[in-house]
């Protein structure tokens, strides 16, 4: 396919509610929006970064509008037969990999519409509708937190995550388990702790959790395989996994049980297909973590999430309860905890062209 032109918008959704992290608060997601366009089709992703300082990886939105606005103009006009040949072209340049995904899984959609394929089945899905739960962030006291679990359990959710900090951990988790004690209930610290903590994550492990995610520090394999070894519970990795090599090296080292599979960490579609199968041979399950998307980048995750070994639930919860007005056209909803993949060619949604309009920040065009 040849490239003919392309769309790179900067787009800010208000979310519904502050979502506090121990990396901070989040009021509204910034993210960079893409749109390829050839022979009248289009297909569209959005990039996960943070919006102003790298506090979950190393990118941001400027620098990755900074790589967009070089490579989208050198693109223009190339034909690519396939995405493996959107990664061989991306791959010399180092790092960059929520960037880079904005690209390959752009063009993912633009090669499955082109197909006449819904995405879930060129990557190799194997499932209709995907297993969902949710994510719940730090709230002012246990009692808003024991509220929002019951609220979501009600709701069907097959999974409840508790974001955990210092200070926030052993006394909020308890009071989860205990009011809820047949729930599927994890953690996830974010990087917020060390092996200083132990004693935290020792209390941790007698609460019946599926896993704890992210406990140490995002670049260090060596303490999350000594944390690993005081455990029983999981561990699970996010932060440390950019690539099946990551993924490889980690469950070699024994340094997690489990891996959460974001496609913008990892680079896009192709390089999170690659972790999935690695995990999978090592008996590793993994599922699909959020962050905070449209439903043009839930879409995406729920596609992936069709893959045979995301075997737990993923954060691909209901877009309304991120956003009152998102930017697609079809809803994205879970019933009775369980997310239908959207149907038709591409990721199976369609931009909502008004609402983008309203929500844009700034726009550049490029090609013809």
């Amino acid at each position: 396919m040849k490239l003919e032109r392309a769309e790179l918008r900067v787009v800010t959704l208000p979310l519904k509610f502050r979502f506090e992290t121990s990396m901070g608060v989040e009021t509204e997601k910034v993210f960079p929006l893409l749109r390829l366009r050839s022979n009248g089709l289009e297909g569209v992703a959005e990039g996960v970064m943070d919006d102003r300082l790298p506090v979950f990886r190393e990118e941001t939105v400027q620098s990755a509008m900074t790589f967009l606005e070089e490579f989208l103009p050198r693109m223009i006009g190339l034909e690519f037969p396939n995405p493996e040949a959107v990664a061989r072209y991306l791959e010399p340049y180092r790092g960059n990999h929520m960037a880079k995904a904005v690209i390959e899984m752009a063009f993912w959609d633009l090669w499955a519409r082109h197909l006449g394929q819904p995405l879930h089945r060129l990557l190799g899905g194997v499932r209709d509708a995907i297993p969902v739960g949710v994510s719940i962030g730090i709230q002012k006291d246990i009692a808003a937190t024991l509220e929002l679990v019951a609220d979501h359990v009600a709701q069907g959710y097959k999974r409840v995550k508790l974001k955990i900090k210092p200070g926030w951990d052993i006394q909020h988790v308890t009071a989860v388990r205990s009011a809820f004690v047949n729930i599927n209930l994890t953690v996830d610290a974010n990087s917020a702790y060390s092996l200083a903590d132990a004693r935290v994550f020792q209390a941790l492990d007698t609460l019946q959790l599926d896993y704890i995610e992210q406990p140490l520090a995002w670049n260090d394999l060596h303490d999350h395989a000594k944390l690993q070894a005081m455990m029983n519970t999981p561990l699970c990795l996010d932060e440390s996994i950019s690539s099946a090599q990551d993924a490889r090296k980690a469950l070699e080292s024994k340094a997690c049980r489990v891996i959460n599979i974001k496609v913008g960490r990892v680079g896009g579609h192709l390089e999170a297909r690659r972790v999935h199968d690695v995990a999978a041979a090592f008996g590793a399950p993994v599922w699909c973590g959020g962050m905070l998307e449209s439903g043009i980048g839930r879409a995406h995750n729920i596609h992936l999430s069709s893959l045979a070994n995301f075997s737990k639930p993923g954060d691909t919860s209901s877009a309304s309860r991120y956003f009152d007005t998102d930017i697609i056209n079809e809803p994205l909803e879970v019933t009775d905890g369980l997310m239908p993949i959207p149907a038709g060619a591409g990721i199976g949604v369609s931009l909502n062209e008004v609402v983008l309009e309203t929500v844009t920040l700034q726009k550049q065009e490029f090609g013809a």
